[in-house]
């Protein structure tokens, strides 16, 4: 495998305007969600400026921008906040460690080769998980929209404490959040590829605060501080024997809420740049970038889809572009990183906000009931689970429900399949002499045809099936057009095969072939068969069971052109 993504500088104009845009993008978003995040500022800044660096040095995806998202402050909010009130002392450090390890849990999903599996969550499981993480965001941020510090305890504890953040409401801070708001909401569609809203929004809001408000003695607006220029300190793995289990599931939590947000942008960037990502390469390219970005104390990020697009629109097409944007915001850091002390934390509240709302899937929430009453009541139930119990709690359990319900609607159509036929049945393609046969025998053939793969839910009408007809005295099991056997079903053809051999009949198999013979075989069916009783061919097994009938049953006449 490549080492290094896919460099090179014959798209250098385009890859160096690409990496110019995204940044002045990733400027404010990288503070707020550092802010928000409860890790600070640096943090933010460190994490856009580590993440967008290694995941584009070694990941699988050429034009993918990685950075802070959503989905991740969500998560290492809630283990920050966790973890500090069990130990204020080390309680920051151990959650870089868990930033460490979930990007090392990303790495060995990749050297697995999982990233195809990934993905392949039904749409309204990923829909309300996004779509939760939306809601959680909006709500950790009304309180520093209103002027107030985020309580503890996530979406309950802001929902316990809402009472008391409106009584408590700082007006000024409240009214730089709603212009903040008004401009991210209302600023014209033509300009918004020449500067992005959240610098405009960022620029703006921290004049009026320096300029309109400096005079407000009322009650002082909150900012973001001095940020110190310079390098991070390393952030060596910090953990207590007691808190690693917890460490341990934060980090697989994060690791995998990670690679999901990542490889679905990555299917963006592939459909804008008709390209077609590496997925288990660009999982250890995310690993690689997290495990560092912990190491220096960043918060953790993933593949950013605002980000990721404006690049591309801006000509950005490989990795120089992602490399390009991270160069400009160390630039920042180490010399510019004062300019952004003055900036109210309200206006960062504004801006996150606004990232919640866009998260939620409301396209796809206004069809949902059109398209199905369960999927709505998956998506609905996976936004409860995501927003008020957890984050992969939700993406189990709306997995597990809405692979039930399409193993039953499988079984349902798969149960059409199994036929027990005694004479000609038109929902099978049976030739003349097939049905020449089932006539002659006057019902002592039942021909048992089964077709296309036979999971564990159409065991239940293979028995069904069987069962309904008694009087016969030869049992063909045609398998020709069954690709898969499942267990489940092998049993339920052996209990059917056993039962009619008990009974005195005579039992021929038709067109077991490859892993479907071998899985008959391996039950010990092959032992209850004479080997000239598996045949190949349909047509043969009826004659060779009109035959037999004729032995058991002498009045039956037989064609002669059919001996």
């Amino acid at each position: 495998m490549q080492i290094l993504n896919t460099i090179h500088f014959r798209n250098l104009k385009g890859d160096l305007f690409g990496g110019l845009t995204a940044a002045v993008v990733a400027l404010p978003m990288a503070l707020a969600f550092g802010i928000a995040s409860g890790a600070g500022a640096s943090a933010g800044l460190w994490g856009a400026i580590l993440i967008g660096f290694f995941a584009s040095l070694f990941g699988g995806t050429p034009s993918l921008i990685s950075e802070p998202t959503g989905p991740m402050t969500v998560i290492i909010t809630a283990v920050i906040a966790e973890l500090m009130a069990k130990n204020p002392d080390n309680g920051m450090a151990m959650a870089f460690t868990v930033v460490m390890l979930a990007g090392i849990f990303q790495i060995i999903f990749g050297v697995l080769k999982l990233g195809k599996y990934i993905t392949m969550l039904p749409y309204n499981v990923i829909s309300g998980f996004i779509t939760g993480i939306g809601v959680i965001l909006i709500f950790l941020q009304i309180a520093p929209f209103l002027g107030q510090a985020t309580p503890s305890g996530g979406v309950i504890g802001v929902i316990r404490n809402l009472p008391e953040i409106i009584s408590n409401i700082n007006p000024w801070e409240t009214i730089l959040g709603s212009i903040t708001l008004a401009i991210l909401f209302f600023y014209p569609a033509n300009l918004k590829k020449v500067v992005p809203p959240q610098l405009v929004a960022l620029i703006i809001g921290t004049i009026i605060s320096l300029v309109v408000f400096s005079g407000v003695e009322i009650r002082t607006i909150s900012t973001i501080g001095e940020i110190t220029p310079g390098f991070p300190e390393p952030q060596m793995p910090t953990f207590t024997q007691e808190d690693l289990r917890l460490m341990f599931v934060n980090a697989m939590v994060l690791g995998m809420v990670g690679s999901i947000d990542c490889l679905l942008t990555c299917l963006v960037s592939d459909s804008l740049t008709r390209t077609e990502h590496n997925s288990n390469k660009e999982l250890i390219g995310q690993g690689a970038a997290n495990l560092i970005t912990g190491l220096c104390g960043g918060i953790p990020g993933s593949g950013a889809t605002t980000a990721t697009v404006v690049s591309i629109y801006a000509g950005g097409r490989t990795a120089l572009a992602g490399i390009t944007r991270a160069v400009i915001l160390l630039i920042v850091v180490l010399w510019a990183a004062p300019l952004t002390s003055g900036i109210p934390l309200a206006v960062l509240a504004a801006i996150v906000l606004k990232v919640g709302i866009n998260i939620i899937d409301w396209g796809f929430l206004k069809r949902v009931h059109q398209i199905s009453w369960k999927a709505a009541g998956i998506v609905y139930g996976v936004v409860i689970l995501t927003v008020f119990v957890d984050l992969m709690v939700a993406v189990a359990v709306g997995v597990f429900i809405a692979n039930i319900l399409t193993i039953e609607r499988l079984n349902e159509f798969q149960s059409q399949s199994v036929k027990a036929i005694t004479d000609a049945d038109d929902q099978i393609v049976l030739n003349a002499q097939e049905k020449e046969i089932l006539d002659l025998a006057n019902g002592r053939v039942l021909l048992f045809h089964l077709s296309g793969p036979m999971i564990f839910g159409v065991a239940k009408a293979i028995s069904r099936e069987h069962q309904a007809i008694n009087s016969y005295d030869v049992l063909i099991v045609d398998l020709s057009e069954v690709p898969i056997l499942g267990v489940t079903s092998s049993l339920a053809i052996e209990s059917s095969i056993t039962e009619a051999i008990d009974a005195g009949r005579d039992v021929i198999v038709v067109g077991a072939t490859g892993k479907v013979k071998g899985r008959l075989e391996k039950l010990g069916i092959a032992g209850l068969i004479p080997g000239n009783y598996w045949m190949g061919d349909r047509l043969t097994a009826l004659k060779e069971g009109l035959a037999i009938v004729k032995q058991k049953q002498p009045s039956i006449t037989t064609n002669a052109d059919l001996s």
